[in-house]
């Protein structure tokens, strides 16, 4: 099927969402310059410098297309949905139309697609839904270190409510990836359910899920996948994965503040998630609390319709994400690989995770002998480069790698130069030698 732009959306949709979309048309992808060009966010400078966003791990910029599809649908279709009149319909189409946006960025089914104001609450809605089907410590739930906190808290809770028992399981600190002896120790039939990430949000590392799925079928556990820090670097296939439940936000993919869950229909429908007594408990509703913030869906379809574009494009939206994602992948690699190789020589700087030519995202945490990491991320911000620091809500594998004080953390995300990386390198090593102070 060769889909053009325009009609990725419902009549009556914001076209703006959809304008960056080429689909059906063989091209070279996009220039970085040309990508940089669709964000207003570099028309700022800091420190004499343009800004340069090395905090995509944390959240990603936001390009013109996003922003206009949110003020398209507030200004001219705001309305609750379900109803019979011209906006309201509208909006029914809209959300329809966002679901099969990103059910084809998931490689899902639209009707499997729930929103929530983030991955967090989402989660933990998943998790309420289980605990009223589990009791007693018997019951059994696995996590791991590697693991963000909205992947651990929710499941935690449940110990507390519901008297379940969670085990974590162990990162390897030699290289920052998952002690696979250990998952397959705490798989006992006990356990419903393995809650696992696709890729730490502090180290970069990538998890083969799969493979941890295969592991938790075999002694009947369901799987759940946090793949927010993957999304924007790593094609997300949850066909090719065999999970049950996945989630991840769309602000780290360009995108606003808005997390998506997707689930295997036949799961949802077994679930009895805490609702409204007046609320649909058709699919994939039933998996919401309350009215969504609509013009931020439509805005996380505008998302992913933007992210499509940055590759060849294809014959089908799926088809352009995956050429997105390629290009994309082999970009950020040659950059990472630099800055990896030159901030490893200098003086005083730690790196954390495994090494570029592992399987990996391009987001690098460092810390600088003698300096606490706020002051780093001080001294960088106030020179235009923008980093995050502490632990990211990974407090295990700040513990673990007895770095108390936390990291500094640099990403690439799409938009990322060489001059941009080149910059960043100078001014840690000013830091490093003494040279560079807040």
């Amino acid at each position: 099927m060769t889909t053009d732009a325009r009609s990725l959306f419902s009549a009556g949709a914001p076209k703006a969402a959809n304008s960056t979309v080429t689909i059906g048309r063989a091209k070279e992808p996009p220039t970085v310059a040309a990508i940089r060009a669709c964000f207003p966010a570099f028309e700022r400078r800091h420190g004499g410098q343009q800004a340069a966003y090395f905090d995509g791990p944390g959240g990603t910029q936001v390009p013109r297309a996003v922003g206009e599809a949110m003020t398209e649908y507030l200004f001219r279709h705001m309305a609750n949905a379900h109803w019979a009149f011209p906006t309201s319909m509208e909006t029914d189409g809209m959300l329809a139309a966002a679901r099969e946006t990103m059910a084809d960025f998931v490689n899902g089914k639209p009707d499997e697609i729930a929103f929530g104001q983030n991955m967090t609450s989402l989660t933990f809605h998943l998790a309420r839904s289980f605990g009223r089907q589990w009791n007693g410590p018997e019951t059994e739930v696995v996590v791991t270190e590697l693991d963000h906190q909205s992947n651990v808290a929710p499941w935690a809770a449940l110990a507390l409510e519901r008297g379940i028992t969670v085990r974590t399981v162990k990162m390897r600190p030699e290289d920052g990836r998952l002690d696979w002896d250990d998952l397959e120790a705490a798989l006992t039939p006990r356990v419903k359910l393995l809650a696992i990430h696709r890729a730490s949000n502090v180290l970069g590392t990538i998890t083969d899920v799969a493979r941890a799925a295969r592991m938790a079928r075999a002694v009947g556990a369901h799987v759940f996948v946090d793949a927010v820090h993957s999304a924007p670097h790593d094609l997300i296939d949850v066909q090719a994965i065999d999970c049950d439940f996945l989630a991840c936000s769309a602000y780290k993919f360009y995108g606003p503040h808005i997390g998506i869950l997707w689930g295997k229909r036949d799961l949802i429908e077994s679930l009895d998630p805490p609702q409204l007594a007046t609320a649909s408990r058709n699919s994939p509703e039933r998996m919401q609390t309350g009215t969504q913030s609509h013009e931020s869906i439509m805005g996380a379809a505008a998302a992913v319709n933007f992210f499509a574009s940055l590759g060849r494009g294809g014959d089908t939206r799926r088809r352009a994400i995956e050429s997105a994602h390629h290009t994309l992948e082999e970009r950020s690699r040659t950059l990472f690989a630099e800055l990896w190789r030159e901030l490893s020589s200098v003086d005083g700087v730690m790196l954390y995770g495994p090494p570029p030519e592992g399987p990996r995202t391009p987001t690098l945490s460092f810390t600088v002998a003698g300096h606490r990491t706020a002051t780093v991320a001080t001294a960088l911000g106030e020179r235009g480069l923008f980093l995050s620091h502490g632990h990211f809500h990974g407090p295990a594998v700040a513990r673990r790698l007895k770095a108390y004080d936390g990291f500094v953390r640099a990403g690439c995300s799409c938009y990322t130069t060489s001059d941009e990386i080149g910059r960043l390198i100078e001014a840690v090593a000013n830091v490093a030698a003494g040279r560079l102070a807040a």
